[in-house]
């Protein structure tokens, strides 16, 4: 069975991985500089020290990756533990305020890092809501009953949730995690966003998952995977997927930069805005669900500029969350600041860090690269789209893959291509079976 996989991310990488060991026929092509997607590991040098950093994906846990775990187990990947706190930084005047509000959530010297907040109502109020939050969040992901059909911002409408609790905790959490805008995750299903924050640990104050990161970065395990996938087409766009029959051998028509060439199956485990674009012949049904799946960019910039991180140390975590005044409108895309020493075992001094879409851009002298990724946007029209894929998964010799297929995050990813491949690999069993 000849098989083309388009898309060398963890959906594409799993899952020309697995038909490569079940003997397939399979080409993988990306259309990039290098195989991985959001696992992009690149080398700094500093402190005369040269080591890899993540700049995508960065961290994993037992709980909610067990996909992933196999498979790094399977691959002989090491691992080292991890930190996920979290921070906020917020201006709470106008343009020209100097007052600004931080806090950390790793413990109650970080929560009240600025100490002003122990005095500061809203605060106090915040913290309150969380705790109702969670106790109450937590009710409906264990009930016997679904969540109501609600989007997160009309739950948190509904039983009064106040205005500090949205925009000092949970929308810039929500955000860091989807890297969208924090009031786009007001349009988020409530069901999702409760059951995702159940699964992840995010409603309890104690007993979180132990986040895991690969030591030596993510390339470490990605080069493992190549190594099993014999046909590798790097820097290679797919250009046109077009499904026509060619004598009965062929099925699937696809025009690359290097010619034409045919398949029986393609798998699309790219993402969905970029599936929609390959398809020359598709499908109202097709067009309907990947349409619905949006994707918007996120400009990241790897540097060791600290200004962008709470002016209070005690309160500088993995995850720091900037926002901007009040007066300038919420910023068109999150701002988040990863800081690296924390989440990976780095042996530098210096801090580095990649920021999402910076507010203030950090000293030339400091940057280091700059990247461009993207991410689901997921909304009720989404949602309801991830379960019409199914209707037409394999039609047409055509296979969809990717992390938008689930939350968004690299388990949904491994997931998706695991799942075509098996499916693939039975479909080819039974036709030898059928042959002989």
């Amino acid at each position: 069975m000849k098989i083309a996989v388009v898309g060398a991310g963890i959906a594409g990488l799993s899952c020309a991985y697995r038909l490569a060991q079940a003997g397939q026929d399979v080409t993988l092509y990306e259309a990039g500089d290098y195989f991985g997607g959001h696992s992009h590991t690149v080398d700094v040098t500093l402190d005369g020290v040269t080591h890899g950093v993540d700049t995508g994906f960065l961290v994993f846990n037992h709980a909610t990756y067990p996909n992933l775990v196999q498979l790094f187990d399977e691959l002989g990947v090491e691992a080292a533990d991890s930190d996920m706190s979290f921070s906020v930084k917020m201006p709470l005047g106008g343009a020209s305020d100097a007052r600004v509000l931080e806090w950390a959530g790793a413990n109650l010297d970080t929560v009240f890092a600025q100490r002003s907040n122990l005095l500061r109502p809203a605060f106090l109020r915040m913290l309150r809501d969380i705790l109702r939050f969670n106790r109450q969040a937590s009710a409906l992901a264990t009930a016997s009953v679904p969540a109501p059909a609600l989007s997160l911002g009309e739950f948190l409408d509904l039983h009064g949730y106040g205005d500090e609790f949205r925009h000092w905790y949970l929308l810039p959490m929500a955000a860091c995690i989807w890297s969208c805008p924090a009031r786009q995750m007001l349009a988020f299903p409530l069901a999702t966003f409760i059951r995702f924050c159940h699964n992840h640990g995010l409603l309890q104050v104690s007993d979180r998952p132990q986040w895991r990161t690969v030591r030596g970065g993510s390339r470490v395990y990605v080069k493992k995977l190549l190594a099993g996938i014999p046909q590798q087409r790097l820097a290679c766009p797919v250009l046109a997927v077009r499904r026509q029959a060619h004598g009965g051998a062929r099925m699937v028509e696809l025009q690359t930069a290097a010619g034409v060439e045919h398949v029986d199956h393609v798998v699309l485990a790219c993402h969905s805005d970029q599936s929609l674009a390959l398809l020359g012949d598709i499908r109202d049904d097709e067009r309907a669900v990947l349409e619905a799946v949006r994707y918007q960019p996120n400009r990241a910039v790897l540097h060791t500029d600290a200004s962008c991180l709470p002016q209070r140390r005690r309160a500088w975590s993995a995850w720091n969350y900037q926002g901007r005044p009040a007066a300038h409108g919420e910023a068109p895309q999150v701002c988040v600041h990863y800081l690296l020493n924390q989440l990976q075992p780095l042996p530098f001094s210096t801090p580095v860090i990649v920021s999402l879409n910076p507010l203030d851009e950090p000293a030339p002298a400091s940057i280091i690269d700059e990247f461009s990724y993207a991410h689901p946007v997921f909304d009720g029209a989404a949602i309801a789209a991830q379960a019409r894929l199914a209707g037409f998964q394999g039609a047409q010799h055509t296979w969809f893959a990717g992390a938008w297929t689930g939350y968004g995050f690299h388990e949904d990813g491994l997931k998706s291509g695991l799942a075509v491949a098996e499916a693939l690999n039975s479909m080819a069993a039974a036709e030898l079976g059928h042959a002989a």
